[in-house]
């Protein structure tokens, strides 16, 4: 058998199919085909951990496995939502599944190819032959991205719909995702709306709703992806999208039946169990977060995709329940986690709030008061975010149940309210955090009430003339209080009246010297589909 390619000798290939005959099928025609390294495993969850520490240019991969685990389809899914799976790699689908939905859901998400049971070596190497020429074709746009080139490579992929060359449909979703990546929400919006009209593709159609979020347009994003999962029941993508949007529009009960759904489909994704674990946890459904963080610790652990915050959750449920033990796995957890990265100052709160717990289990009373006081001296800090205003509520509730007397509790709570009690959202998840304390909820709404007073008697001196009283004021409650939207609100009546303000210069150095401690990191509650890729509820910023 000839070879596909002068250069398919370098080119190193993955197999993943859980029957040992097929499998070894698929081995012995890449080989024939000339390609020069092929490993195989029997599961995607292997296969995952394999493509995590690996770069392939070939993955071959049977869409159907027999366990309930991951399937093929997951296993994609996986690898493009945490950019494990480079686009220079070319991935291709092994199908048993004769129906058109079926086979356009697999090739669609895979953009390279798939093959329809059963097939012979002369259909593979026509596949990899198609799927590694589209590659060499549009190999000026990975280059530019492998570079960082993001603003070139998006240019060449404009190019390239707009003059309807080959491979256009292609580009334009690479140049979709570069054009949200670089915050050009209208213009990869404008793309995806092509690309739908001249294709009615749902991944398109889920690219203008994930443009409408970016660019703050919750309802409208909301109602396309209704509509898109109307259609298309089974597309998990949709609801990672639609998790997102309702989380940061304060409806964490709908975020959590989305979550649900997205399991089912995907029962083997590691991210989305931790998702549908955190929102369950926040919604007060502790038994059904904790079965849901005790299967993605015990699958995902070792994951780059795994996300510690599930441990902190775990270990909160843990104690919640009496399971000492457990609670203790998870504390160890997050110490060994802590001795790998012991310059990270999140996991070493993690660890912290962790080993309070464990004092509070050896009723080492007087350490728990003083560790805990020791955490709330860090409620002022730059990089104590949203996450960490969470886990600490979250401590504090548990503890009011315990014998642990802490008589400053309520001012610490009342701290972290006025600091983050910026939105409608972010008041939810804190009252959601505090869970069954009446006391801790009412105080949340009151500062976010109070803080929504400051704004609007602020703004009062701007409306009557004196923009540079609204200003004074502004920022002496923002430095008291550390709230992101009374700095921002400064900074903004400050833009709008400098030619007014003749303290303009001094005044926006306070600004922006407040603006990058307190709201660089921001307190915004969504999930992030950007940064840490694990699929994981960002309740930081």
């Amino acid at each position: 058998m000839q070879l596909l390619d002068p250069q398919i000798g370098d080119c190193r290939a993955l197999v993943i199919d859980g029957n040992p005959t097929s499998r070894s099928t698929q081995v012995a025609m890449l080989r024939d085909w000339g390609v020069g390294t092929v490993a195989q495993t029997s599961r995607p969850a292997d296969a995952l951990r394999i493509l995590e520490e690996r770069m392939f240019d070939v993955v071959l991969c049977e869409q159907h496995f027999d366990d309930r685990g991951m399937d093929g389809q997951g296993l994609l899914d996986e690898l493009r939502r945490n950019h494990l799976l480079p686009y220079s790699t070319v991935f291709i689908m092994v199908t048993g599944e004769a129906s058109y939905a079926k086979v356009a859901e697999a090739a669609e998400s895979a953009l390279d190819s798939y093959l329809l049971k059963p097939h012979n070596a002369a259909a593979l190497g026509e596949r990899l032959t198609q799927a590694r020429r589209r590659k060499r074709v549009l190999s000026d746009i990975f280059e530019a991205m492998e570079m960082r080139q993001y603003d070139k490579a998006a240019l060449l992929c404009l190019k390239r719909f707009s003059d309807r060359d080959e491979y256009w449909l292609y580009a334009a979703r690479v140049g979709a995702e570069l054009l949200l990546r670089l915050g050009r929400h209208d213009a990869a919006r404008r793309m995806f709306e092509a690309v739908r009209e001249a294709r009615a593709l749902p991944w398109a159609k889920l690219g203008v709703a994930r443009a409408e979020v970016e660019g703050g347009a919750h309802d409208q994003a909301r109602r396309t992806l209704e509509s898109l999962i109307s259609a298309n029941p089974s597309y998990a993508d949709a609801y990672d999208v639609m998790g997102r949007v309702q989380v940061e529009q304060g409806d964490l009960g709908s975020a959590l039946d989305t979550y649900r759904k997205a399991c089912e489909l995907t029962p083997g994704s590691i991210g989305r169990l931790q998702k549908q674990g955190m929102l369950a946890f926040f919604a007060g459904e502790f038994a059904e977060a904790e079965k849901a963080l005790d299967k993605a610790v015990s699958t995902g652990i070792s994951s780059k995709m795994f996300d510690l915050e599930s441990l902190v959750l775990q270990a909160l449920l843990k104690f919640e329940t009496a399971d000492l033990r457990g609670m203790m796995r998870a504390v160890d957890n997050l110490q060994h986690a802590s001795e790998r990265h012991p310059e990270s100052s999140r996991i070493q709160r993690f660890l912290a709030l962790g080993d309070v717990l464990r004092s509070v289990a050896g009723r080492q009373i007087v350490q728990v008061v003083s560790k805990v006081k020791g955490l709330s001296r860090h409620t002022r800090e730059g990089d104590f975010d949203f996450e960490a205003a969470t886990n600490f509520m979250a401590l504090l509730t548990r503890l009011s149940r315990t014998e642990v007397q802490l008589q400053d509790a309520e001012l610490w709570v009342n701290a972290i309210a006025l600091r983050f009690a910026v939105s409608k959202a972010g008041t939810e998840l804190l009252c959601a955090a505090a869970f069954g304390h009446a006391e801790y909820q009412r105080q949340v709404h009151d500062a976010h009430a109070r803080i929504g007073v400051m704004a609007e008697q602020a703004m009062t001196h701007s409306v009557k003339g004196s923009p540079a009283v609204a200003v004074q004021t502004l920022l002496k409650q923002g430095e008291e209080t550390l709230n992101a939207k009374l700095i921002e609100l400064a900074g903004l009546v400050l833009q709008r009246h400098r030619e007014r303000i003749d303290l303009y210069e001094a005044m926006m150095a306070r600004v922006e010297a407040l603006k990058e401690q307190y709201c660089s990191k921001g307190t915004r509650v969504s999930l992030n589909d950007t940064g840490r890729q694990a699929g994981a509820l960002a309740l930081r910023s």
